[in-house]
């Protein structure tokens, strides 16, 4: 039996989102496991859509950074500005203090502004002009890129993207769904009637009840087999960091919470390798020369390391 709470999120924000359910499931496990997700693909494929409708379906505070180049780091976390009257300076939270924050088009800035994210993402808080401040619970990051257009744009490095939890590609929408959208469409926005149907409250306590689930040695064990071959990989340059591994654990357990299940199947971490792992395998760059692809090695790391038989 699915998450009642889980999947009333995921059907709320159905009703705006269509056809998108495994990429709305993939986004509510990063949040159950307190991680962040870059959503990457052509323009126009409902990106930004997709990261509003899952923040007011869990309600709770939204703020939204249109990252062009010339924004500043202070343009994030905040800053602080003399106050005359009372002769101290006084704080001015940024876009960061919010329940769920959307990094829009994160690589069009500039790598000082792209690292003003990483104390949030890591420490779930941020430090300016030398006082740290806590960030709400729970605090996620939506953040999106498109791969075109490169022109002006700056890649986000290996290190930055080692701090997502998942990166998601959609894809394009089949006929029958880009009907329902036109249909959907057609006469208003359905966005502008989402309500909350879980409070932030109960994310936070549903956080809690992830880090329950059982995770049985021999699972542990195949994540470590997994990462471990994707370094050993004659292909690779870099493989899966240690906090990869922690992360595909932690998304294991929100995958399995949200399908009603209090354990851990080999299968969820089959189903997580993509988003999970794909993203933190760096190919050597004779082999990116000759066109190979972090997805084809994963798939023979998949099929090459053995899936743990039942307990």
């Amino acid at each position: 039996m699915r998450n009642s709470e889980c999947d009333r999120v995921v059907e709320n924000a159905s009703r705006v989102v269509v056809g998108k359910r495994k990429a709305l499931e993939l986004m509510l496990a990063a949040l159950l496991s307190e991680g962040h997700v870059l959503l990457e693909d052509v323009p126009g494929l409902g990106k930004t859509l997709m990261a509003k409708a899952l923040a007011r379906s869990i309600g709770g505070s939204f703020r939204r950074i249109q990252f062009t180049p010339d924004l500043l780091p202070a343009d994030v976390t905040g800053f602080s500005i003399y106050d005359r009257k009372s002769g101290d300076f006084v704080f001015h939270p940024g876009p960061v203090m919010s329940h769920i924050l959307l990094a829009d088009e994160i690589n069009r800035t500039i790598p000082r502004t792209q690292a003003a994210l990483l104390e949030s993402m890591g420490e779930f808080q941020v430090t300016v002009d030398g006082e740290t401040l806590l960030l709400p619970r729970p605090f996620f990051v939506i953040a999106t890129q498109n791969p075109i257009e490169m022109d002006g744009t700056f890649p986000l490095p290996e290190a930055q993207l080692d701090r997502f939890l998942m990166r998601i590609d959609l894809g394009y929408p089949s006929r029958e769904e880009e009907v329902a959208i036109l249909s959907r469409f057609q006469e208003e926005d359905p966005l502008e009637d989402l309500q909350a149907v879980v409070p932030p409250e109960r994310i936070v306590e549903l956080q809690r009840e992830r880090g329950g689930l059982t995770v049985s040695p021999a699972v542990r064990e195949y994540i470590a087999d997994l990462a471990a071959a994707t370094r050993a990989h004659p292909r690779v340059r870099y493989g899966v960091s240690p906090r990869g591994a922690l992360g595909m654990m932690r998304a294991a357990q929100s995958l399995a919470l949200i399908r009603g299940r209090d354990y851990v199947l080999p299968d969820d971490i089959k189903e997580l390798a993509g988003p999970v792992f794909r993203h933190r395998i760096i190919l050597r760059q004779d082999e990116r020369t000759r066109g190979a692809s972090a997805a084809v090695v994963l798939d023979e790391v998949l099929a090459k390391v053995a899936v743990p038989g039942p307990a």
